[in-house]
């Protein structure tokens, strides 16, 4: 497998300094990949009873921003989002985003979309919340045609495309489009289009049935399954370094291609406390 880190936003601050140092540290561990989350607007939970989620008191670097940034950065190491929400997002925006970041690195943005939960940032963004999980395929047809042609033509239900392309076009054509979410219907969507997967899970009876499923549906879908990647999360808050290294192996034994550890919520201080976690994770999983 191939082990990444999940970047700390919520707890990194927005020291300029202390992002390049925690990326270059993850780099020179030999870390694979840095993902980043992705949120637009934090909502004010004060007049919103019972709102469960991130609020506007959670930080989230705009990844797409950081990741220019971070091309600069850490030279060797591949980006991802884990993932970006797309249906609040332009299509035809994201795609030249997504292609700028892919020149500037060399080929090394990994594009993890999905469709997300917060209706606070569909309403901000003049997008639609309710039809969001339709509208996410026909996006990734959109994306993949850009990524590929000078000039397409495309005539959709929601996107109106004539004669016209992006330029510069990306160096991976296409960029790997991967999916995160749970349910079923996820679980046939990443079979059908995707290039992986992002569980949310531990590496238990629930993931191997989860594993199972998403493999036979790629066969269904006339896919080879080895050909669908799984990025796994091991999150160090409330285990020991011994259940990091048991759900580590889990998912191996499981098949997961990638694993990214994920940092945050366990009362770390600083943005060293950080990269000292990462550096006993590598420590104990002996990679």
């Amino acid at each position: 497998m191939r082990i990444g880190v999940v970047f700390p936003q919520t707890e990194i601050g927005a020291d300029a300094g202390a992002i390049r140092a925690y990326a270059q540290a993850a780099e020179d561990l030999g870390y694979a990949h840095i993902l980043v989350y992705d949120h637009v607007l934090g909502a004010d939970p004060t007049n919103r009873p019972g709102w469960r989620g991130y609020t506007h008191r959670e930080m989230f670097h705009e990844p797409f921003v950081l990741f220019g940034y971070l091309a600069a950065v850490v030279p060797e190491m591949e980006l991802v989002t884990g993932v970006l929400v797309l249906p609040q997002r332009q299509t035809a925006l994201v795609a030249k985003q997504a292609a700028e970041v892919d020149v500037l690195t060399g080929g090394r943005l990994r594009l993890g979309v999905g469709v997300g939960w917060n209706y606070v940032e569909y309403e901000a963004l003049n997008e639609d919340f309710h039809n969001r999980g339709r509208r996410i395929e026909e996006q990734v047809e959109v994306l993949r045609k850009l990524w590929c042609g000078e000039v397409i033509t495309f005539e959709g239900r929601w996107h109106t495309i004539s004669e016209a392309g992006i330029n510069p076009l990306p160096v991976q054509r296409p960029i790997p489009v991967w999916m995160g979410g749970t349910a079923d219907v996820l679980l046939r969507r990443v079979a059908r289009m995707a290039d992986g997967w992002f569980p949310q899970m531990r590496p238990d009876d629930t993931a191997r049935d989860a594993v199972s499923r998403l493999r036979r549906y790629a066969e269904e879908a006339g896919r080879d399954p080895d050909s669908v990647g799984i990025e796994a999360r091991i999150t160090i808050a409330g285990a020991t370094p011994d259940e990091w290294a048991r759900q580590y192996e889990g998912w191996q034994q499981l098949g997961a291609t990638h694993v990214g550890v994920n940092t945050m919520g366990a009362g770390l201080r600083s943005v060293d406390d950080h990269i000292a976690a990462i550096t006993r994770f590598k420590e104990t999983v002996g990679e």
